[in-house]
């Protein structure tokens, strides 16, 4: 029997101070001795008044007297480490939970992502399941599951109750997560709302055992707290499954979870997902592809993409004997021959030990790099969506009358390469002609919901001459018609705005990648738009004679004098060759 109905809400900030407060206690002034008595004085002079601590007499100058307040000394008793966890706590807008609606959406995200990075890096077809119930009038459980390899049991509290834990960070590799922050934070989201743990189940394979865990975070330290740790009975072969439960909000429509989902489906054509909404309706969105996406391999850091301070610490922590060895085993595309040109202009010598080099050294270095022509980074980091595949996933989830997509060459920004994908869906059933197009925007396959207007994407298509293709424009703002548009940005380091992943870095390289992928989707957009325009007026001009052929049939016959039948075929006739004239 189906759960009635929650009213949806919009759920007040906690504005309780997790972290306690203190009193501030005010000590009494100090009293002085009475002056001496004065010869020759008829009485004695008035005492003067106290003089408060601290407020520069000649006692407190020679430290006879305790630190004022707000001293270095009292300063530093205050002073203490502050854990990530307990940074994060306190500011954890920072990382996508700032209002209800919004944590929500966050929380099946960062699952989601996890889970299919995970199924990918294991070479198995994902299959999800995610669901979101409402289990009082702000609260919310969210379950994602997966058919992944599953978790190692020592690890599962360790990715789940640490903060910046995790195998993402040090890989230079296209992934869905780069930070280590992602699913924990939304667990000690949960926990913090709800004061409920996480619960996990996970499997590594038929024959093992499913682990069962409920882990909070001990944010002070940033440790995990493990309240529930046994062996179960879970009829998958393997795989994880996720569950949290925290204060939210439910909406539909845009920047919802169903249109994070529906997006999700539309970049990964990859992925069979089912989803339960909190109403109770299961929605199943198909595999458009059996294929996984290539394979994205580690690589080394390129020499234009790194920085003095960078440099420096590579070089204090390498093992290699020179610098010439240090060059060719810790940065890609530096061979024998790149490795002395980088050295010769720097002006040091190729025996140079790592460790001894100077600060003006390094600075040497970092020159006779960027003076040294080395070859773009390699691109087998990057796995694309690919230009058909991303198509067929647009043409999955939006009905339209005209498609068209491409993914361009790699290109480098800072050292690090990244690769631009677009296409343009045109006519959308549903969508009005003077509507402002629809602009979804991905990075590394995952929908990007928020901050729209700081996107360097907003900015390119806001930038690009849609006129030139036959649409609509106002300055400032994206073109007009029924369109929907796509841009995908696969990279190995994605540059986002802030730790929320929520925006893309507006680099010059990015943008120029960006606009020239719009470019050309607008060209063939532009080609089909005009070749509709000759059509229409073609058709218009047709029907246009098709009205006058049975007067032309009647003044003939009136003419010629000929029979109604003879009337009759000379009509057919003109009609077939008006027909067969207008099929081009």
């Amino acid at each position: 029997m189906a759960k009635p109905k929650l009213y949806k809400n919009v759920v007040q900030e906690d504005t309780l101070d997790l972290f306690g407060g203190g009193t501030t206690e005010v000590e009494p002034a100090t009293v002085p001795k009475p002056a001496l008595e004065t010869i020759g004085k008829e009485a004695d002079p008035p005492v003067p008044p106290a003089t408060p601590k601290g407020n520069g007499n000649a006692k407190a100058r020679r430290g006879g007297s305790k630190p004022r307040k707000g001293s270095a000394e009292e300063q530093a008793k205050k002073q203490r480490e502050i854990s990530i966890s307990e940074f994060f706590t306190k500011n954890r807008h920072l990382l996508g939970f700032d209002n209800p609606i919004k944590s929500l959406l966050t929380t099946i995200k960062e699952a989601v992502d996890n889970s299919l990075d995970a199924c990918e890096e294991a070479g198995v077809l994902p299959s999800l399941r995610v669901e979101a119930h409402q289990t009082a009038e702000n609260r919310f459980k969210v379950i994602v599951q997966d058919n992944g390899p599953g978790i190692v049991r020592a690890q599962i509290p360790k990715i789940f109750g640490k903060l910046l834990y995790g195998s993402k960070f040090h890989n230079l590799k296209q992934s869905r997560g780069q930070q280590g922050i992602g699913i924990s934070a939304a667990g000690m989201y949960g926990q913090l709302t709800t004061g409920k743990p996480v619960r996990i189940i996970s499997r590594i394979g038929p024959r093992a055992q499913a682990h069962l865990y409920e882990v909070k975070i001990n944010t002070s330290k940033n440790e995990p707290i493990v309240s529930r740790d046994e062996i179960v009975d879970w009829d998958v072969d393997h795989g994880t499954r996720v569950e949290i439960n925290l204060e939210a909000s439910y909406k539909r429509g845009r920047r919802s979870i169903d249109d994070y989902l529906e997006l999700t489906a539309v970049a990964n054509p990859h992925l069979e997902l089912f989803y339960i909404e909190p109403g109770g309706d299961e929605i199943h969105y198909p595999r458009v592809s059996d294929e996984l996406p290539h394979e994205a391999k580690s690589i080394k850091p390129h020499p234009y993409g790194v920085e003095l301070g960078i440099l420096m610490s590579m070089l204090d922590k390498s093992k290699a004997r020179n610098i010439r060895s240090f060059l060719q085993d810790e940065f890609a595309r530096v061979g024998p021959g790149i490795a002395d040109s980088i050295i010769g202009n720097a002006m040091l010598k190729p025996t140079l030990r790592p460790k001894r080099a100077t600060r003006d050294q390094v600075e040497q270095l970092l020159k006779g790099i960027a003076e040294t022509k080395i070859m773009n980074p390699p691109t087998n980091c990057l796995s694309p969506i690919g230009a058909d595949e991303l198509e067929a996933g647009l043409a999955k989830v939006v009905d339209a009358e005209f498609y068209t997509s491409i993914s361009r060459k790699p290109s480098v920004y800072r050292g690090n390469p990244f690769l631009v994908e677009a296409a343009l869906a045109w006519n959308v059933q549903g969508q009005k002609a003077d509507d402002l197009a629809v602009l979804h925007r991905f990075a590394n396959r995952v929908p990007l919901q928020y901050q729209q207007g700081a996107c360097a994407i907003s900015k390119s298509v806001i930038n690009t001459a849609w006129k030139n293709y036959g649409l609509s424009q106002s300055r400032g703002a994206l073109p007009a018609g029924s369109l929907v548009i796509v841009v995908h940005i696969a990279s190995a380091w994605v540059p986002f705005t802030s730790e929320s992943k929520e925006a893309v870095a507006s680099y010059p390289e990015v943008l120029k990648q960006i606009k020239l992928a719009l470019q050309d989707c607008g060209r063939q957009l532009g080609i089909y738009i005009r070749k509709g325009k000759r059509l229409a007026e073609a058709r218009k001009k047709a029907d246009y004679i098709k009205s006058y052929i049975p007067y032309i049939g009647e003044a003939l016959r009136e003419i010629l004098e000929l029979s109604e039948g003879k009337e009759k075929e000379i009509i057919e006739t003109l009609t077939d060759t008006l027909e067969r004239s207008r099929k081009f």
